[in-house]
């Protein structure tokens, strides 16, 4: 390859490579005192090398122009010495096209200076509040590659345009996306693989660290919480010759049926927080993505809350310091997200039984600080699936080949009787319960529920939970169609449509406990075997939550009474009285079977009868009618009425 293009050397303000008409333009952070520059590769991977120089640096920043005929149909890296750099920002990576083929060195290279004018078709941001949004979290392959899935382009960007029906009849208002931008995912013996659980700060034990047995065979990183090529989407997530344009067509084709992206990012520490803080925002402004999910380390919280572009996309970080909250505090649209404290594993104890969790179930299904949102989920890409949860006590990770020392060690969950799978039919009829109580929790807290693919009919990784390596039906979710997947897909969309019908349950900030607005009752209200009067003691695992109607946005709402019993006796528990005209009518629970229409049949409890009795590790809920009658405000220290 020999080109006689001309060379122009300039002092660049900030990296990357800017292509024009005839001419290409490279700015390349390279702090070495070696000889260093650009090595151009041709359609046959011969190439040649353009040193930088002194006349066009400045601080540890080369720049560099090429004009001339053709320069834009070659592939580049940057050189330090014999050493080949590959540049982070570059916006298409060449090499890693087919998954698990493994790369070469040598023609790993920087790809395309063409530009694509892609049709938006007008797209705008879906700006969803954080009260009205619902997560649903993936992994682009493992999402659609099994044949259940029915899509023509498994594994692909592609193959979830075609699951768009699906989720848009399951009603989630948010895709959350598994790392997608383009990493190695082939691990070979000599490496360790490089992960990150995304667990609780309360639980540093449980954190994934590198092991030391390593299987003697190169094996496949499914998840991408690596060092990655953060600016261009994973090749082989595209069916098609341009992942970049497979990725937009997803979104834009997302957006049209209301449905927003996020995306995952992990940074780990050798990643400068100015550069995170340039992969967020070209991801916004170049994908349209609605928000972010970003973990990893030395997180630069102030500098993504005062980045302006930023203002109004969701960002979800595994905690928030307590130092920033009046910087992310954002009054127009609250954007940032947390993880709901221990939400999963309290909740997990007190669905099991345990003593001493009433009181901790009830700050968590309550929370929603003012100055960020909270998200709550039981289950997510690490640790059991919601399935295994209740299958499960015990870790089978024997197949990762590190004699089953990965993953964490505690689960806090209880199998129903039989470790796995069995065919017996009162332990399926507990922990199909079991499944629904769990999605309970997650769709009648406060703050923004997640559930993760799969988990709303019962996919199982049997029993491995940390399946980051199992490209396999292990990993894969298979879409079940039995009557079991079914009930529990059903039960999935009734909490998904009560959660839309009823604002009550997803306000914009922190319910109370107390009459703010003089009806005479509190938005939340806690009862027991007598109404007014619940059992909050260690041992107590029951309780009824009243959420009254008239403090929702509308100040019409129906009020809603939902009770719980965790405890393996049935239990009798006391609604709270309503004014005259009105009834309660039973609108879920979780120890009965739905009809055909994916809700039960509605039952009405009387004035005269407000005593129920709720099953043994069960949860109802009640609708209180709407009434034309008036609620008197009473003089008594204890309401009676709503």
């Amino acid at each position: 390859m020999k080109n006689n293009w001309k060379i122009t050397y300039f002092k660049p303000d900030r990296q990357g490579v800017f292509p024009a008409k005839d001419s290409v333009s490279f700015a390349a952070d390279l702090m070495t005192d070696k000889e260093c520059g650009v090595v151009l590769y041709d359609h046959e991977g011969k190439e040649q090398r353009y040193p930088f120089s002194k006349e066009g640096q400045r601080g540890s920043l080369y720049g560099l122009k090429l004009e001339g005929k053709g320069i834009k149909a070659h592939t580049y890296n940057f050189f330090i010495g014999d050493e080949i750099i590959t540049d982070p920002y570059a916006r298409q990576i060449r090499g890693l096209e087919k998954w698990g083929s493994g790369r070469d060195q040598k023609r790993l290279s920087c790809g395309s200076f063409l530009s694509h004018n892609f049709d938006w078709q007008q797209d705008r941001p879906l700006l969803i509040p954080l009260e009205d949004s619902v997560i649903y979290g993936l992994n682009v392959r493992a999402f659609t590659i099994h044949k259940s899935s029915g899509v023509r382009h498994r594994g692909t960007f592609e193959g979830i345009i075609e699951k768009i029906p699906y989720l848009k009849e399951l009603g989630i208002t948010a895709v959350e996306l598994m790392p997608c931008y383009e990493y190695e995912e082939c691990m070979y013996p000599e490496e360790k693989p490089s992960l990150f659980m995304n667990m609780a700060a309360e639980f540093p034990e449980n954190t994934l660290s590198p092991k030391k047995d390593i299987v003697e065979e190169v094996r496949l990183n499914c998840w991408g919480f690596q060092k990655g090529f953060y600016f261009t989407p994973k090749a082989a997530y595209g069916f098609g010759k341009f992942p970049e344009i497979s990725f937009k067509t997803m979104v834009r084709e997302l957006h049209k049926n209301g449905i927003e992206v996020m995306m995952q990012f992990y940074f780990p520490p050798e990643i400068k927080q100015l550069y995170m803080l340039d992969v967020v925002r070209y991801w916004v402004t170049e994908y349209h993505i609605d928000g972010i999910r970003i973990s990893g380390f030395h997180i630069p919280f102030r500098l993504l809350a005062e980045e302006p572009v930023l203002k109004n996309i969701k960002i979800w970080c595994t905690y928030l310091p307590k130092e920033d909250f009046s910087v992310i505090s954002n009054p127009v649209f609250k954007n940032f997200i947390a993880d709901n404290g221990c939400f999963r594993y309290d909740m997990k104890r007190f669905l099991k039984g345990d003593e001493g969790m009433l009181n901790q179930a009830l700050f968590y299904q309550k929370r929603n600080p003012k100055e960020f949102g909270v998200v709550n989920y039981l289950a997510d890409y690490d640790g059991f699936s919601l399935y295994d949860s209740v299958c499960y006590e015990r870790k089978h990770n024997e197949s990762n080949g590190e004699n089953n020392r990965d993953g964490s060690d505690v689960n806090f969950t209880w199998n129903c009787g039989i470790e796995g799978n069995t065919r017996k039919k009162a332990i399926q009829e507990l922990r199909l319960k079991q499944l629904k109580n769990a999605l309970s929790f997650v769709f009648l807290a406060q703050g923004v529920p997640y559930i993760f693919s799969g988990d709303e009919f019962g996919n199982s990784r049997g029993g491995n939970n940390n399946c980051y390596c199992q490209d396999n039906e292990t990993g894969w979710i298979k879409w079940k169609k039995n009557q079991f997947s079914r009930e529990l897909l059903s039960y999935t969309k009734t909490l998904i449509r009560l959660r839309r019908q009823h604002l009550i349950l997803h306000m914009k900030e922190e319910l109370t406990a107390i009459d703010t607005r003089g009806y005479g009752l509190p938005d939340i209200s806690y009862h027991g075997v007598e109404a007014w009067r619940p059992d909050l003691s260690y041992i107590s695992r029951m309780v009824g939550i009243a959420l009254c109607g008239k403090y929702d946005p509308s100040g019409t709402g129906d009020s809603l009474y939902i009770a719980y019993n965790m405890h393996w006796e049935p239990h009798k528990m006391a609604l709270p009285k309503l004014t005259k005209g009105r009834k309660w009518v039973k609108l879920a629970d979780t120890s009965l079977l739905l009809d055909d229409n994916n809700k039960i049949s509605e039952s009405e409890c009387s004035n005269g009868n407000l005593v129920i009795t709720v099953k043994e590790r069960s949860i109802v809920i009640y609708k209180a009618r709407q009434s034309e009658v008036k609620v008197e405000r009473k003089n008594t220290a204890m309401p009676e009425q709503i």
